[in-house]
């Protein structure tokens, strides 16, 4: 475990690819609502700028600090990128920003998931998970794996002040999960955990199966929370 004092990510401004959809408009708003620049993608730039109008209207946000447009654009204007769009769409999403994204942390919170009448089950993606895919495709850039259990629910709904749950980091850069880890901790009530290196990715996207099944079961919003480890956190 690092001694090192965490990163200061407060001014950090942040693209967030798929912020149309549930989960990311559930991270842009909390990670407006704390204080950050936060820039919606779209495919189509002008869904991204009526996104990021209707989040703006929500408490704790405004126009100054939500913005839209393409995908290209806000990841060539953000500082650090977040990848949260729908597995069948992701490795066009990510080529397409290539070079957009070229010296940046780009976080990968996608998870592979198909759907049946038996429920949820991971997909088997060729580079073993989502975000080796996004680092096989993105040579340029520092990939991190990060955000895939949180309740896009939670998320969204401006009645919750805190959300209680635990985001596993893992990668191969040790500053860059730093970064992330630290970029958790802006939101209320979240905790960021390294957890290993991306090469492990692949079991914390399928985990989101087993999530979803227990929420389905019990009517809940579950998260993670990992026991016995100090209250603040580096990688080690």
């Amino acid at each position: 475990m690092s001694d090192d004092l965490p990163p200061d990510v407060s001014a950090l401004s942040i693209a967030i690819l798929g912020g149309t959809g549930d989960q990311g408009r559930g991270l842009a708003y909390r990670f407006a609502r704390a204080g950050h620049h936060v820039l919606i993608g779209s495919r189509d730039s002008s869904r991204g700028v009526s996104a990021a109008a209707e989040l703006a209207q929500l408490p704790g946000a405004d126009l100054g600090r939500i913005t839209g447009g393409g995908n290209a654009s806000v990841s060539q204007d953000a500082d650090l990128v977040i990848v949260a769009v729908p597995y069948d769409g992701h490795a066009v999403t990510v080529q397409a920003v290539r070079d957009a994204v070229a010296g940046k942390i780009v976080v990968d919170c996608v998870n592979p998931l198909g759907f049946d009448k038996q429920g949820p089950y991971p997909l088997r993606v060729p580079e073993g998970s989502a975000a080796s895919q996004a680092a096989a495709l993105l040579p340029d850039s520092r990939v991190v794996a990060a955000f895939h259990h949180v309740s896009a629910v939670l998320l969204a709904d401006p009645n919750v002040e805190t959300v209680d749950t635990d985001v596993m980091v893992l990668g191969d850069d040790r500053g860059a999960t730093d970064l992330v880890i630290a970029l958790a901790t802006r939101i209320p009530g979240m905790r960021g955990v390294y957890a290993g290196r991306l090469r492990n990715a692949g079991q914390v996207e399928a985990l989101t199966a087993n999530l979803i099944a227990i929420n389905r079961r019990y009517k809940a919003h579950a998260g993670i929370r990992v026991t016995d480890i100090p209250a603040v956190l580096s990688n080690g």
